[in-house]
């Protein structure tokens, strides 16, 4: 189970990290081989005749220093009326998200997560672990997922990556005290996950231990195709990592199709609507224009 889709698929996997310090207290290096830009993250517009939806995506995570808000962005936004994004992520709704996190994700009372693995994925689990310096037994008491989510997250956060500096963090920040919508809640997204049969969980675990050395340079790869604005090629580097379609259509192609329906309805009501949403759902196939376009409802690119 790769763990591309997951960088861009999840606002709330990502927001639960929101204000933490880097865990194990390193000072993270310079991104230095991240585009400076801005040169043109991709940003579509649906429209008739008294309604216009900008569609942006976003990376839930990023460096700090990654430059990528640029006038046409700008534009759009200021242009907009309402801003929607994948999940609420004001400070009360983030605090009522870790606790949701906390309730769903610990083991039932008795078991613990090195019980639930055979010796080869122990010793893949600890090593990975070992890496980035928490201890063994610290996540003994947690749901495979739970851990899977920290260790994608943790080695990012360690090596400069942080939501504080997430798309949607900006957005929100710019939009100011215009009104703000979600597509989905957050109890959604955590039971994308917490419902994933036991096995398969515990493989998405693994490929998260597995990967801890890797998953800066991925996300490094990827955040370079969305500056560019080159979705064709952010597109290409996620399917690489589509090997479980139960989970690309749970992660993506159904939520997909859904927000395409919140779309279609919203074009009925007038105004400008600036929605910002993980960019793995706006690019490649199955991505929400194509489920617009088979609506016969257009998309055109703005940038």
């Amino acid at each position: 189970m790769n763990m591309k889709p997951l960088l861009t698929a999840s606002a709330a996997a990502f927001a639960l990290f929101a204000g933490v310090p880097a865990i194990a207290g390193d000072t993270a290096p310079p991104a230095a081989d991240l585009p400076a830009g801005p040169e043109g993250p991709a940003l579509w517009s649906v429209s008739d005749e008294d309604t216009t939806i900008y569609l942006f995506g976003t990376v839930h995570v990023l460096p700090a220093e990654v430059k990528w808000y640029d006038p046409e962005i700008a534009a759009a936004l200021a242009e907009a009326d309402t801003i929607v994004t994948e999940i609420r992520m004001d400070p009360g709704s983030e605090a009522a998200m870790q606790q949701i996190a906390m309730e769903r994700g610990q083991l039932p009372e008795g078991t613990t997560l090195r019980s639930l693995l055979d010796e080869e994925q122990t010793a893949t689990y600890e090593a990975a672990l070992g890496k980035i310096g928490v201890p063994a037994a610290a996540f003994d008491q947690l749901k495979p997922w739970t851990v899977g989510l920290s260790l994608t997250m943790i080695p990012l956060m360690q090596q400069g990556y942080s939501p504080d500096s997430g798309v949607e963090k900006i957005v929100l920040a710019k939009a100011g005290e215009k009104p703000q919508e979600a597509l989905e809640t957050a109890e959604y997204q955590f039971d994308l996950f917490d419902s994933l049969p036991l096995e398969q969980q515990v493989a998405f675990m693994i490929s998260a231990a597995e990967g801890v050395e890797d998953v800066k340079s991925e996300l490094d790869a990827m955040v370079a195709e969305w500056v560019e604005g080159d979705a064709d090629a952010l597109a290409e580097m996620m399917n690489e990592g589509l090997d479980d379609p139960e989970l690309a259509e749970a992660l993506l192609y159904r939520r997909n199709a859904n927000w395409a329906e919140w779309i279609e309805e919203r074009l009925a009501e007038p105004g400008t609507v600036f929605v910002a949403v993980g960019a793995g759902h706006l690019a490649g196939e199955n991505s929400v224009q194509d489920y617009l376009a088979e609506k016969g409802i257009e998309t055109a690119r703005v940038q």
